[in-house]
Formats: structure tokens, C-alpha cells, sequence
């Protein structure tokens, strides 16, 4: 029973993830932390690594956390919710930043729709330099009017 509910509570984390993606991008990124997002919209920078990587790192360090306190404690949930984190970094990592930023060059050629909607999207957003008026929505949920056959 104890893995039933390991596993229910890591797909709970990984969806609430992408809630948490998108307030963070819309409030916190898009709000007061603008100065460590801006460079992710407008490139002021030689460098490979952006100050946008910090909300990454936040949420690794978040990750771990939870890892550690359910590795050294009795708080064995810790565990699931660390792991859930986890992944949901690594796929917002994939899909982010190596297929639609292409900061590593994989996944050029993708042409299911549903890859086209989501880079369609992305793009949209992207199109502002400023920061207001740019949708945001999160990594897997993004609305279906970017998604055309």
C-alpha cells in the first residue's frame, strides 16, 4: 500500500509542478524577479548559462531537500515529493531548453503537432522583450489554440 501511495503522491507533485511552473513564470518571473528572467527573453549575454538558471537551481535545491528529509528522517514522503520535483525539472528541462531553446542541438526535426504547438506557442511568448503582455502557460498544458494539424 505504501508504494500505491509513493506513487500517487509523485504523479500529484509532477502535476502540480506545472501549476507551479506557470505561477512562477507569470508572478514571480514575470513580476518582482524580472531582473533574473529578462535575459531568457532578451539576450544581454555571451555567457551559456543565464541568470534565469537560478530558478532552476532553487527548485533543485527544493528537490533535495525533500530527498534529504525523507532519506534522514521518518518523513519517508519527502522522498516522492523530492522525486517528483525532480522529474518535473528534468522534463521542463527537455522540453524547454533542449527542444525548444535548443541549448543543446537535439529534437531539431520534430514534426508531430503536438511539438509544433507547443514551440508555436513558446514563440508567441517570446515575442515580447518586455515584462508584460506575454502569455504564459505552462511546459505541458498549453492551451489548444497553438495546436494545428
Amino acid at each position: 500500500m505504501q508504494i500505491a501511495i509513493w506513487i500517487f503522491v509523485f504523479l500529484c507533485v509532477f502535476a502540480l509542478m506545472e501549476f507551479m511552473a506557470w505561477f512562477t513564470h507569470k508572478y514571480i518571473m514575470h513580476g518582482f524577479l524580472w531582473s533574473l528572467h529578462k535575459d531568457h527573453h532578451h539576450k544581454d549575454h555571451n555567457s551559456w548559462f543565464e541568470r534565469n538558471d537560478v530558478f532552476f537551481i532553487f527548485y533543485a535545491v527544493v528537490s533535495m531537500s525533500f530527498i534529504m528529509l525523507g532519506s534522514n528522517t521518518d518523513f519517508w514522503i519527502g522522498w516522492p515529493i523530492g522525486f517528483g520535483i525532480m522529474a518535473y525539472g528534468a522534463a521542463y528541462f527537455i522540453v524547454h531548453d533542449i527542444f525548444i531553446h535548443q541549448r543543446f542541438k537535439m529534437f531539431r526535426k520534430a514534426e508531430h503537432w503536438y511539438a509544433k504547438g507547443v514551440r508555436r506557442a513558446h514563440k508567441i511568448h517570446h515575442k515580447h522583450l518586455g515584462k508584460e503582455e506575454g502569455e504564459c502557460f505552462g511546459m505541458l498544458f498549453v492551451p489548444f489554440k497553438y495546436f494545428k494539424k
